[in-house]
């Protein structure tokens, strides 16, 4: 376990943060294109920030996050930048030119080792996202700072729901002239050949009403849009944008065609059918070259709220869709001979070997993650992969020394979110590794940020029950990991989740569905022992002790050192429920 002085580390304070969001217009030449971006990071955002008393805190490739002391300051820099980018795009070719905007709010931060997180934070970053191209969007919390103050106008948009944030909050635009774009692009949701290439890309084609019903076309649409946006935000997968697969609308389509004409690999299709009060929605996920399913989900509900109801069929859908796509495509690679190295392939390959789950593969999953970053170091992807194959095999003692592993997946995990901050596993893989070093606080926070970027992100549901679980929140943590469960009821890390639903049961006394869980954990994937430990536990507690001896026998023989239980017992934050938990070691005979 290392040793960290967690008050020294983490500072609260007001600031105001920036996000910033520049990305060509067209794609181009991939090395042209990453040239320019980073010609506008080092040559315009960060003098400018400087000039103006901010610090870049987290770039990635299209995005930069500052934070300034004083808001009237950030404002005025944010001017600047944009007068700065429309600068330079005339003096550029329309085809290597810029889109900029900018999201800017006053609020709360926490500060730990040189990151920065928070509410804050993640509303600045939805104002970007809901920027348009040359904009900038503020806060109510930074308008009432500055209205009076800088010489600005700004419009009052009203205000906006910003995804997975709980309140309202009022947008204002200050005044500017915005890019002229033409109205069939949208360079955010453009990809280069060059990544189509390389990783293989999903079109979403416009689900199909079947109701003859004016209102279900409105709410098929809905669907269609919202699982665009979602799977987007894995950032794992080029998605083809909207504007190209709802041109397909009202059409019956070939897949194959379809899927050559848009450059995609895999193709989501659908459809909305509504009886009286029942509405009916279908979703395939398809491999286009075979048209082969690769799944086929039906989900019945009630129309009650449409927009809650979009909601929560689109998290559904995405929710099957993540580990049934990730788990073909790492299968499919894994299956052929390489005959080169590429660092996709080989990220691919690592994640086929990650997925085993034991020391073994874990260490051959670590090499090919090793390997795809010696080709690509910025490599986002294969970076939070590392971190948690590091991290595992910190924790499940299968490296010499643990805290040598946690310290090396700690600097991997902050890499991966510096290099792509909207990447939900690079937040998921600092959550793990923050978590195992202690400061549930902070895994807490990542996981949620995790979710926040991908809702139906079945994992961090999960593991996030096991945090609050650590937290004394048992309940919660139950009901946390059912939900991911429910998202992805076959995902191969379910022995994983059970096992954290087996702690919760364990520490609510609930000792039966304890041992019946830990032994299902232990059933899918007995190189995997932490579920194994409540189960020897939860059969002491209910006087079956000859069971519980049985079950710690096989426990040692996986764990001789039970270097697991003695670092997971140190997670929880109150004395009380690791007493617990030894308590009912011991009446098993452990010493």
């Amino acid at each position: 376990m290392v040793s960290l002085d967690a008050t020294a580390r983490v500072r609260r304070r007001l600031a105001t943060i920036l996000v910033i969001g520049y990305r060509r217009l067209f794609p181009g030449d991939e090395l042209d294109r990453v040239i320019n971006l980073k010609a506008v990071l080092t040559e315009i955002i960060e003098p400018l920030t400087r000039e103006y008393g901010g610090t870049v805190f987290k770039e990635a490739g299209d995005l930069a996050l500052s934070r300034f002391d004083n808001v009237v300051a950030a404002v005025r820099c944010a001017a600047a930048l944009r007068d700065a980018i429309v600068e330079k795009n005339q003096a550029i070719t329309p085809e290597r030119r810029i889109a900029i905007r900018i999201g800017i709010n006053l609020g709360n931060i926490i500060a730990e080792e040189g990151d920065v997180f928070g509410d804050a934070v993640n509303i600045a970053a939805r104002l970007e996202a809901i920027a348009d191209p040359g904009s900038i969007y503020v806060s109510d919390a930074v308008y009432d700072q500055v209205a009076d103050v800088v010489d600005f106008q700004f419009e009052n948009l009203g205000p906006k729901e910003l995804k997975n944030i709980r309140r309202q909050v009022t947008v204002w635009q200050m005044a500017g002239a915005t890019a002229d774009w033409p109205d069939d692009v949208d360079p955010w949701l453009t990809a280069s050949s060059d990544e189509f290439a390389n990783r293989r890309a999903i079109a979403v084609l416009p689900f199909v009403n079947f109701s003859g019903d004016p209102e279900q076309e409105y709410f098929a649409d809905g669907i269609t849009e919202d699982i665009i946006s979602m799977l987007a935000g894995w950032r794992a997968f080029p998605v083809i944008a909207r504007h190209s697969t709802f041109t397909y609308k009202g059409q019956t389509v070939d897949i194959k065609k379809v899927a050559r004409e848009l450059g995609a690999f895999y193709v989501v299709e659908g459809s909305v059918r509504k009886s009286g009060r029942r509405v009916r929605v279908t979703a395939q996920l398809i491999r286009a070259d075979t048209n082969h399913h690769i799944i086929a989900e039906r989900y019945d509900r009630d129309l009650t709220d449409l927009f809650q109801l979009q909601d929560e069929i689109v998290t559904a859908i995405a929710g099957a869709i993540e580990p049934e796509l990730l788990k073909f495509e790492r299968e499919r690679i894994a299956e052929r001979p390489q005959l080169k190295e590429d660092a996709y392939e080989l990220y691919q390959h690592g994640m086929f070997h990650h997925y085993l789950q034991n020391k073994e593969n874990n260490l051959e999953a670590q090499a090919y993650f090793r390997r795809a970053l010696v080709i690509d170091a910025q490599y986002t992807q294969a970076t939070a992969a590392l971190a948690i194959a590091v991290l595992n095999a910190g924790y499940l003692g299968w490296s010499d020394s643990a805290e040598r592993n946690f310290a090396e997946a700690l600097e991997l995990a902050q890499r991966a979110t510096a290099l792509d901050p909207r990447y939900p596993n690079a937040h998921f893989a600092l959550a793990l590794i923050s978590m195992w070093l202690g400061r549930t606080e902070r895994a807490a926070a990542e996981f949620k940020e995790a979710i926040k970027l991908n809702p139906s992100f079945a994992a961090a549901h999960a593991v996030l029950g096991a945090v609050l679980n650590f937290q004394g929140q048992s309940e919660e943590g139950v009901a946390s990991v059912d939900t991911g469960i429910r998202l992805s009821p076959s995902d191969p890390r379910l022995f994983i989740w059970l096992s954290g639903l087996t702690a919760a049961h364990y520490q609510l006394r609930h000792y039966s569905q304890a041992v019946e869980i830990g032994r299902r954990s232990w059933t899918l994937n007995n190189s995997y022992i932490t579920g194994l430990t409540y189960v020897v536990a939860a059969l002491a507690q209910l006087g079956r002790v000859e069971d519980a001896m049985a079950a710690l026998a096989d426990l040692k023989k996986r764990d001789p050192n039970l270097t697991a239980l003695r670092t997971t017992v140190q997670l929880y934050r109150d004395p009380a429920a690791a007493d617990h938990l030894f308590d009912g070691l011991r009446k098993a005979g452990f010493e």
